[in-house]
């Protein structure tokens, strides 16, 4: 035993390079992570700023029950549920199509010229993306704004639509997105054996047969893998883009879990109240995501854990 120790030991200084180089992922992961979790007792408590966190009283699940039986609770969930599904269900198919299109490419230029069209639009920022939406949608000179005028719909102040709002978000996210998270289906498109597809061409497979049975089987542990992850995510839209896009007119449809925490704990400094928010909402993606990983034990043989 003591010899094993001493070996570990010694590969350690031999290797200290590369514990130094986890380091700073580790000391990032513990700020960041898990020193935060201690904060979660001001969702139990009435946390009073000259007090302090720990000399504030404990009130249990006061606002929990405030949050309940609040007249927002489920519009709020409502909303936030709707456009984390229309997310997932518009972008999902996009990047796996986008990623078995490019592979289907048998010009390397062509390939990579359709990458980088795709994928630049990521780097975009939310802020400069919802600039251009803006613009576009403009009452008096957005281009699509007289596109939808010319097809004979109204196209005033769709930006303050409440109908129109989750088609902006998603969409405007699958033109962003659907390059990037086309990439790691194209990886594991990569790692398929050649083999199977010569075989397939001497079987006479058309090249649709070949994308069902080879492609398509082929990245579905990958599929299953990103859904999982996602769903755990379901009930955390992102603050950024809704915050941008929300104004007085589409609150109604627009105020997610992420922007009511915003404006209940910072700007009324209920952070208390805003704490419990959070806390019910990390419980919820938790438990959707240990849903979705035990029925994807049970109906294949690929889930996280």
């Amino acid at each position: 035993m003591n010899d094993l120790r001493r070996k570990k030991t010694r590969l350690m200084i031999q290797h200290w390079q590369l514990y130094l180089l986890l380091l700073f992922p580790l000391v990032n992961l513990i700020i960041f992570k898990y020193m935060p979790i201690v904060g979660l007792q001001m969702a139990f408590k009435d946390f009073r700023v000259s007090r302090g966190m720990w000399g504030s009283p404990w009130v249990g699940m006061k606002h929990f029950i405030a949050f309940f039986t609040s007249p927002n609770f489920w519009s709020i969930i409502g909303n936030t549920m709707i456009v984390s599904l229309y997310t997932i269900i518009a972008s999902f198919p996009f990047a796996i199509l986008l990623a078995i299109g490019m592979n289907e490419l048998a010009s390397a230029r062509a390939r990579k010229t359709v990458q980088l069209f795709t994928y630049a639009p990521y780097f975009i920022s939310t802020v400069v993306l919802v600039s251009m939406m803006m613009q576009m949608f403009d009452p008096r000179i957005g281009i699509l704004t007289k596109l939808i005028k010319y097809l004979g719909y109204s196209g005033d102040n769709v930006f303050g639509s409440p109908t129109a709002f989750r088609h902006l978000y998603v969409w405007s996210g699958v033109w962003q997105q659907t390059g990037y998270n086309a990439i790691m289906y194209l990886a594991a498109l990569t790692a398929i054996n050649v083999e199977l597809y010569d075989a397939a061409k001497v079987d006479g497979c058309s090249k649709w047969q070949r994308i069902w049975h080879i492609d398509l089987p082929g990245i579905r542990p990958t599929i299953i893998i990103l859904l999982i992850l996602n769903m755990g995510y379901i009930m955390s839209v992102g603050f950024e883009k809704v915050y941008l896009m929300q104004n007085p007119m589409n609150l109604e449809t627009s105020e997610i879990i992420s922007t009511y925490v915003y404006r209940i704990g910072l700007i009324n400094s209920n952070f208390s109240f805003s704490t419990a928010v959070g806390f019910f909402n990390s419980v919820i993606n938790l438990v959707l995501m240990l849903s979705v990983n035990k029925v994807a034990q049970k109906v294949g043989d690929t889930s996280l854990w």
